[in-house]
This record gives C-alpha cells, structure tokens and sequence, in this order.
C-alpha cells in the first residue's frame, strides 16, 4: 500500500449519500471506514457504544484518543464527520496533512428535501426497495436558509483551514458516488493498493424522483428559491483587515460600572470627561485583557458601550488631523496623498476633503500601499476586534449620546454631565452633495450597519 496517508475522513453532511460511499470504501481490502465516531449520540453507528476500547463516555471526556486509534489501525482507516460533531477533534484533523481529505457534496436542496422526508418515515437506510416508505415533506423556507448557512460556515472552514496549511482534498458529488471509474480515482486518492470492479449495490437510493413531486407545496419552495442569491452577487467583498480588541483604549469608569469602548477617531476626549464628571475621577485604561477581567467579575452588572460617529463627521476629523499633523510620519502622509493620489491640499479646503474621501475609499479598499489606519477604519471593523475581548451591551449613535448617557448615568445612580460634542461648522462651511457622496462611497459598509443617513438628512 502506497505511504501517503495515515488515515482519512469523510466531509459530509446528512443525506448526501456518505453510507453509500463508505460502502464502497469498505469493499477496498486495504481500507476500513468506521461511521461517525465523533457523532454525540453514537459512537461510529447507530447503536454502537464503543470501539477500538474506547467507550462514549470516554470519548465524551476527551475525543483524541479515538481518533489517534483510528490513525494507528492497521491500512487505511477513516471516519465520516458532520458540521454538528465533536469540534474538540477538527482543528486536529484539518491540521494533519496525513489524515487525507475527502469532500462530500450534493445539491443542498436535495438534501434538504431527504432529510424532510426520512424524518416523517423515520426511514434513514433503505436495502430492498419493496420496504421504501413513501411521503411528502413540507418546504420551509427558514429551515432550507439555516441548512444553507450551517453547512456553508462547516464548508468554508474546512476550506480555509487546508488552504492556510497547504492541502488538497478529493471532491465527489453525490451523483459520482455510482461512478466505478471515479471511486477507483478516489482509491488512487487515498494510496489503497486496491481496485472496485463494480459499485456496491446493498444500499437504494431513496425517494427518487423530481424534487417538486415530492413535497406538498412545490409552490412555496419555487417562491422561496426566486429569493435567493446563489452566486453572492451582492456581497460587498471587504478588504479591509482585521482588527484586535484594543484593550488598553477602553475606559473603566472609577466607581460606577460602566466601560466605554472609545473608537478610534471619535470620542475618546468627550468620553473620559464625561466619565470623570460622573464619578469625580479619572477613569482607568491601559488594561490589558488580563486585567480587564477582574474588573468585569468585580463590576456587577457592568455595563459596556460604544458610540459611533456619522461616517463623515469621522472623516473630517481625521482630515483635520492629516492637515494640521507634525512630524515624518504626517508629513509622509501629505506627501503620499499629494503625489501618488492627487489631493490637492494646497487649494480649496472642500475639494481637499473631497480628495482625501476618494483616498479613504481607495484604502479601505486594499487600493493603496498605506495601511489602513485606526482613526480611519471602519467602525465596524474597530468594533468587530473589540467584540474579541467585549461586547458593546449599548451601541450609540452620536446624535443620540446625551439621551442614552443619561439612561446609563441614572442606572447607575448618578447625575448625568453633559457630554461635550466637536462642532459641525467646520464641516458644514464646506460641504457639498459631491462630499456626501463620496463619503457613503468610502464608508458603505458603516452607513449600513448603523443606519445612517447623508450628513445633509442626518
């Protein structure tokens, strides 16, 4: 038998057609495939509560011992694993380039419609078609959704992970799993010394047929696929990078329990005088997550917020910021923004801004060799790293802060100070319907998700 793999495993996911296919494994003589011994509620197959020794509660209290038994049988052995088995295993299986990969697909809709059906018969394996039993399953369009998104997110994980450590899989469809030429290549795939010389044929394939004659009400699924978004052609690719939570940047109130989350270019300077007034001192930062977790044990009922600025009042301060900047590092941004994206910072002080909103758009886009900054990042992204360490329980517009400070203020017994906001002149004397427009250009994805509107309607 060739060297080239330890073990392997089966992707798939319910009725997609994995028994069939590990029936024809089975029939190699160098390969052995054991069912879904990470499934919670057996142990390989149904009724089957131990192998290899190792029994379902040990299994339960650490899963790794199963799978290094099933790596050291002797030939080639392997398992089938679902998006909803033991996780505690998968990093581990994704990592090992010797455990080979094998990816089961079938249209989802299908598998849909034969999970709807064998949970009405209760009817999961099917031997002798004259024991078929027969139904119709009702479509439910939310159901078909979260069967899409689990199986998608399992999906793209296992993809990412083996693109990330450089491995390949064998890809089969369920319409391939009778073809004796590809399970032969799948054979070769896995290094088994052994040939199929015809298809296994002890399973049936159930329910065969036209998907709409098998359901009730055919009409509502036809309306329900019309909905749907197959190629993703509206999802807006982001290329902005990710970003950590930013612990040291947080403000833990000094008596009361609360924890502002200040973004970058917004209202760190408003929101530690606000915090001061409130409890007569200084708030605390520089924590690290280490340190931010005692004290959110200690701050009962703690309350944490955040407070998002209109994407281009944001904007026009970091534009200001740029201008009015000392040192090599803001004097390389001018230059950059002069030089290599034509903003004229030397002219008319709205068609500057309106430069650099064109080279915000460009940035947050992957489109420049500068990275993207903190105090221009999208606030979505600012808040999407700090969700790694804490969530805002209280996300707050800007034009609506001084009302839900002072909810938090009274929920924590004290009056409320007023919270001291930048101006808008500056900003107003030079806008312009061009100026609006770019700037929801650059920062679609935060008018979006916070609601915004143009800054003349806002």
């Amino acid at each position: 038998m060739a060297d080239r793999f330890d073990a392997f495993v089966v992707f798939a996911e319910m009725r997609t057609g994995s028994n069939h296919l590990e029936e024809s494994l089975n029939t190699l003589a160098d390969v052995s495939s054991h069912g879904e011994v990470f499934n919670p509620v057996f142990l390989g197959a149904h009724n089957r509560t131990e192998l290899f020794g190792i029994d379902m509660s040990m299994r339960e209290a650490d899963p790794m011992p199963l799978l290094r038994a099933i790596v050291a049988q002797p030939g080639l052995s392997g398992f089938r694993f679902f998006h909803d088995h033991d996780p505690r295993v998968l990093d581990a299986v994704l990592d090992d380039p010797r455990i080979g990969k094998v990816i089961l697909t079938r249209n989802p809709l299908d598998s849909y419609v034969s999970l709807a059906i064998a949970s009405l018969t209760g009817q999961w394996r099917l031997t002798n078609p004259k024991m078929a039993k027969a139904a119709k399953a009702t479509f439910v369009g939310a159901d078909f959704d979260a069967l899409l998104e689990r199986q998608r997110i399992f999906r793209d994980r296992v993809q990412r992970q083996m693109q990330m450590s450089g491995q390949s899989a064998f890809w089969i469809a369920y319409d391939d799993i009778a073809d004796l030429d590809v399970l032969n290549g799948l054979a070769a795939f896995l290094g088994s010394e052994d040939r199929l010389t015809e298809v296994p044929d002890k399973l049936k394939r159930q329910n065969p047929g036209e998907v709409e004659e098998k359901l009730e009400n055919p009409e509502d699924m036809r309306a329900h696929l019309a909905t749907l978004d197959p190629f993703v052609v509206s999802r807006s690719v982001n290329s902005e990078p990710l970003r950590g939570p930013a612990v040291p940047t947080f403000l833990a109130a000094a008596a009361s329990p609360l924890l502002a989350l200040p973004i970058p270019g917004g209202l760190d300077g408003a929101l530690r005088d606000w915090l001061t007034e409130l409890d007569d001192a200084a708030p605390s930062d520089g924590m690290t997550q280490k340190e931010l977790r005692p004290w959110m044990r200690k701050a009962k009922g703690f309350i944490s917020f955040a407070i998002v600025r209109h994407p281009l009042a944001r904007a026009h301060d970091a534009f200001q910021v740029m201008m009015t900047g000392t040192g090599a590092q803001a004097n390389t941004l001018r230059r950059i923004l002069a030089n290599q994206h034509a903003v004229d910072l030397e002219g008319d002080a709205g068609l500057a801004f309106l430069g650099f909103l064109n080279f915000l758009r460009a940035n947050l886009n992957g489109q420049s060799s500068l990275p993207v900054a903190p105090e221009w990042a999208t606030q979505s992204a600012v808040l999407a790293g700090m969700a790694q360490a804490v969530l805002p329980q209280r996300l707050i517009r800007e034009g609506e802060a001084q009302a839900e400070l002072d909810r938090l203020a009274a929920l924590a017994g004290k009056d409320a100070p007023t919270l001291r906001l930048p101006g808008r002149a500056a900003l107003d004397a030079i806008l312009s319907e061009e100026i609006d427009d770019a700037c929801m250009q650059a920062y679609r994805r935060d008018y979006l998700a916070f609601g915004f509107r143009k800054w003349r309607n806002s």
